[in-house]
Order: C-alpha cells, then structure tokens, then sequence
C-alpha cells in the first residue's frame, strides 16, 4: 500500500500548492449535484486506493471543497481507475468493466448527494477554515520551486501529522481481520446471494484491499461458487471502505458524513449486486472465468520499490509522531503565561491559522497550540478577551475550560 499511500501525500501537497483555494471552492464548494457530480467524475479515472485517496480528499476539503463533493470523491476513487478497469476486463471480463466504474459513478452520486443534505441540516464544526485570500497571495508570491517546497512540506509532513494517527490506527485493525478471517467463510454462503453479500460486506468494509488487489479475491470467490453480484459487492465495498478511510473522514468530515459515506456504499453495492444477479443475464460474468482460472493468486510478494515505499512511509510517520511528542513536551517546560481552549481545530492548518493570527494580537509573545488537546498557549502580556474575540473572528469556538 506504501507506494499509493505516498502518491496520495504527494497529490494533496500539489493540490495545496498549486490549485488556489478559489479555484476549488468555485467548482466543488457547493452541496448541490454539480459539484458532487464534478467529484465523481474526477475521482473515477484516478488510480488511487482507498488510503492514498484518503490525503487527496483531505486536502480538497480544505481547499474549499464542501464535504459533499469530498465524499463523493472518496467514494469514487478507490473504486475503479484506469489501471483497475483494464485489469478488470482481463481477468472478469467486459460486463464486469463496464458495471464496475458505472456503479461507482452512482453510488458517489448518491452518497455526496445524502452527504450535502446531512451538511446543510448541521453546522460543520468539523472542517477546516482557511483564510483563502491570504493562502491565495501567498501562493501567487512563490516560484515554482518555492511551489514545490510548499507541496513537499504539506503532503508529507503536515498532512501525515494531520491523519498519520488515524490512518495507522485504521491499517492496524484491518490487517488484524484480513489476517483472521479467511476466505474460506464465504463458500457456505454459496447458495444465498444476499446472505452472502451481507457477510462480504461485514468483512470487507473493515479490511483493506485496493481496486486492482480486490479483482483476483472476487474471482476466486466466484470460483468457489459465490454469485458475480456478490463477487460485486467484494469489488465496490472492499477498495471504497475499510477502518482506516472511516476514522479519517470521521475526524476531518465529522461522524455523520462518516456514517453517510459508509451507508451509501454499502446500499449501492448491495443494490448493483441484487441487479446483476437478478437482472442481468449470468452468463455475461461467468463465461470469462473458465479461461482465467489459472489467474488466481492469494500469495503476496513485494518488490524492491514497495521495501523502499514502506520505509519511507515509516520514517515519515516516526517524524510526525516524534514532532508532535516534542512539541507537547517543549511546551510543557515553557512559562505558557495563558491557555485558551479552541473548538473546531482538525489539521495542521487550522493549527497554522491560529497561532498566525493571535501572535499579532498585542502584547504577544508567543503563541503554541496543542492540536491533539485543542489548546492555544499564549505567552506575553495581553487582553484576554482580544484573543477571545480573534478567536471567533477566525472561525473557531472558544470554550472555558
């Protein structure tokens, strides 16, 4: 997964640097049908994975994109690509390529759409606010050098701090149940599709497999005489949802987007699925698997690349992590001549925009926040209800501790 999870840091650095916050919030800003349908359409073609779209979409949401278009992105994305799509149709067969990315299409349709309705129903208190005239001068200062240093420095150091936690978190308990659970558990369930797209779903939305990994597991499935609407519902819910996405898009989105965004893949995949079993004829999905039978694998084997993609990736994380204990420390040794409890702060830049803005409050010396506990410690002499009022000029909630 390291190579995807470190392409994903580096498009969300991109996005930061080089696609102005404007831009973002003209075309995806919206919890209407246009801009979850622009989401989707851009998700679709994308190869990405369901962790390495994780600090893309992240990084969208915080360029101004409304939580609906994200979702319908992250619902999207990990379901197809233009690597999956032709793997699929090597090894499934042209009805399985076809359903595939236009099942994906729909259900990031309708899962942005319930998402945009749940966020107009709610204050968002969850997403991050950016001052977007100042993100974007600054942006038009930099050279492209100076572009490219921003992207490095803000997908691989601010956005692992930002979803480094939950992300391992995630990866933790999914490898826990790909390991335990085996394959093997589905084929009593043979004979009873929706009995076994139900168990597929219940072991497939915590574990982690990506577009192209989910193809041979679906094909040894139905191999082993599982229905292909089943075998469907392991290729939609399996790359799309897995603990790792749900604790992120919980933490940065809000839990119910979190629940929104799970509900409506599991809805679409078992609707797509019930439909090819039962609408469909059988034999467009099953009449590839005779010539493919010999394409099964369930070995794992890393190349050279992958080695040096997981290292990478675990280095990155021990900086982040040691960064955040130092820091937490650092402050703890510190005179902090105030502490001011701040509500709404989820990322890095939130931490950023804060400590920004009230370090120009007067009599300020210096100002720390602690992202994980939500404090802003304040140095210096100052007007206590300057930095209150600054607070909520900026977005954010003050709370009395």
């Amino acid at each position: 997964m390291s190579p995807y999870i470190l392409l994903g840091f580096f498009i969300a650095g991109l996005l930061h640097a080089f696609v102005p916050a404007r831009v973002m919030s003209r075309h995806l800003a919206g919890t209407g049908w246009r801009s979850v349908v622009k989401a989707a359409l851009i998700g679709v073609p994308l190869p990405l994975c369901s962790c390495g779209v994780l600090p893309t979409a992240v990084a969208m949401r915080r360029n101004g994109a409304s939580n609906a278009a994200s979702s319908s992105f992250l619902i999207a994305t990990p379901q197809t690509g233009v690597d999956s799509i032709a793997a699929t149709y090597s090894l499934l067969g042209p009805a399985f390529a076809v359903v595939r990315p236009v099942a994906a299409l729909v259900t990031a349709f309708a899962g942005g759409c319930l998402v945009g309705k749940a966020e107009k129903a709610t204050a968002d208190t969850g997403s991050c606010r950016l001052d977007a005239k100042d993100r974007a001068d600054e942006a038009e200062l930099l050279t492209f050098a100076g572009k490219m240093r921003s992207a490095l420095y803000y997908g691989f150091f601010q956005m692992v701090q930002s979803i480094g936690k939950w992300l391992v978190l995630g990866l933790v308990i999914a490898a826990l149940i790909t390991v335990c659970v085996p394959a093997e558990f589905f084929v009593s369930l043979a004979d009873r599709p929706l009995l076994a797209m139900l168990a597929v779903v219940v072991i497939a939305v915590p574990m982690y497999v990506c577009a192209t990994g989910s193809i041979p597991i679906a094909l040894s499935l139905m191999l082993k005489g599982l229905s292909p609407g089943t075998a469907l519902v392991l290729l939609m819910a399996g790359p799309a949802a897995n603990f790792a996405s749900v604790t992120v898009i919980s933490r940065t989105m809000g839990r119910r987007s979190a629940v929104v965004y799970l509900g409506s893949i599991v809805a679409g995949a078992i609707c797509f699925g019930l439909a090819i079993d039962y609408m469909l004829p059988r034999e467009w999905f099953v009449a590839p698997l005779t010539a493919m039978h010999g394409a099964c694998h369930g070995a794992v084997s890393l190349s050279v690349f992958d080695t040096v993609c997981s290292v990478i990736l675990v280095v990155l994380l021990a900086i982040a992590f040691a960064s955040q204990i130092y820091n937490r420390k650092h402050q703890n040794i510190k005179d902090m001549t105030k502490e001011y409890h701040i509500k709404g702060m989820s990322c890095a830049h939130c931490k950023a925009t804060v400590e920004k803005n009230l370090a120009r409050i007067a009599g300020v010396t210096s100002v720390t926040v602690d992202l994980s506990s939500g404090v802003a410690y304040v140095e210096g002499e100052h007007d206590r209800d300057a930095v209150i009022e600054k607070i909520g000029e900026i977005g954010f909630d003050f709370v009395e501790a």
